[in-house]
């Protein structure tokens, strides 16, 4: 197996936690706010990595920075990394929260798809037809899964794109990042700067929350609550968003964000699993086209590999 399928299917778990996640973190959010269940997970999913990078350390594997310059560099990429992703998971947040559909916020979501392979198109990463040919089919598979009525455009609708230009700007960020620096220490520096800075709004829009109860507990005390903000700390972002940095390592960007498109189908999947909901011929025949997408981007990264390797090789 090649270094870039392995990372890939790391990706793949990534879009499992997600997609399993998207009913906690839909609920999570309608019980307490969409500031309070960003704020607290994000701050579990920093506290999670702690051991885990003493646990690293200890066993040689953690990439500690040894001077100061490379002590910026890791503070300066998980802060801004955890600034966008501030931005992109409080606007989905409030998107969802405030009238949108799940299924129809879960497209939208997935316009990142696009807008990576634009951006990174511009900045130099270069996509084969097959990866922009993945990208439509996968597209189009997610609007199966997910909309079932009308696509009228409402505020809601343009937070949750706003978002998406975030999660493509985070997904990018990444990739010029996780070479240079630890991707562990950088998660956790990401959750600690989104769980801080969620806060401010928390304090300021949601005090009523707080007040209540007179301080934390009171976001595990809310019926439906805390069981979806521990499953999204410790799962969407302590686990999910580090699998994230650490298989965008040998993933290109937009091959990365294919793989993690696939999290509307493990959405879909999890309700038919675990929620006893029946798939549709449209969500099939949506579960067909991603999946699809995803064996043409894998195989047409890994035929012209084999042809880049002959040629090379050739030449030699």
């Amino acid at each position: 197996m090649s270094k870039t399928m392995k990372y890939s299917l790391l990706l793949l778990l990534t879009a499992a936690i997600w997609g399993f996640a998207f009913v906690a973190q839909s609920a999570g959010g309608d019980a307490v706010g969409p500031f309070t269940f960003n704020s607290v997970r994000s701050l579990i999913g920093a506290a999670v990595l702690v051991p885990v990078i003493k646990l690293l350390d200890h066993l040689g594997y953690g990439k500690k920075p040894e001077n100061r310059e490379e002590k910026k560099k890791l503070l300066i990429s998980g802060s801004l990394i955890g600034l966008v992703l501030f931005l992109a998971t409080n606007l989905q947040q409030l998107g969802i929260t405030y009238g949108r559909s799940a299924g129809k916020a879960g497209f939208l979501t997935a316009c990142y798809l696009v807008l990576v392979a634009v951006i990174g198109s511009f900045l130099g990463k270069k996509n084969g037809i097959h990866i922009w040919i993945a990208v439509l089919l996968a597209m189009c598979g997610i609007y199966l899964l997910s909309v079932s009525g009308p696509m009228g455009i409402s505020i809601p609708d343009i937070l949750i794109l706003l978002s998406a230009l975030m999660f493509a700007i985070q997904i990018l960020l990444i990739d010029g990042f996780v070479a240079d620096v630890d991707g562990i220490r950088m998660a956790a520096i990401q959750f600690l700067v989104c769980g801080v800075l969620s806060a401010f709004p928390m304090l300021i829009l949601e005090r009523g929350n707080w007040a209540a109860a007179g301080g934390l507990l009171n976001a595990f005390l809310q019926p439906g609550a805390w069981m979806s903000i521990l499953y999204a700390g410790l799962f969407s972002c302590g686990v999910a968003y580090t699998l994230q940095i650490v298989g965008q390592k040998n993933v290109p960007p937009t091959l990365a964000s294919l793989m993690m498109s696939f999290e509307s189908v493990f959405c879909v999947l999890g309700g038919w699993l675990l929620l006893g909901e029946r798939l549709s011929t449209r969500q099939i025949c949506g579960c067909v086209l991603v999946f699809a997408a995803i064996l043409l981007a894998e195989l047409g990264e890994a035929l012209r590999a084999a042809v880049t390797k002959s040629r090379v090789e050739t030449a030699g």
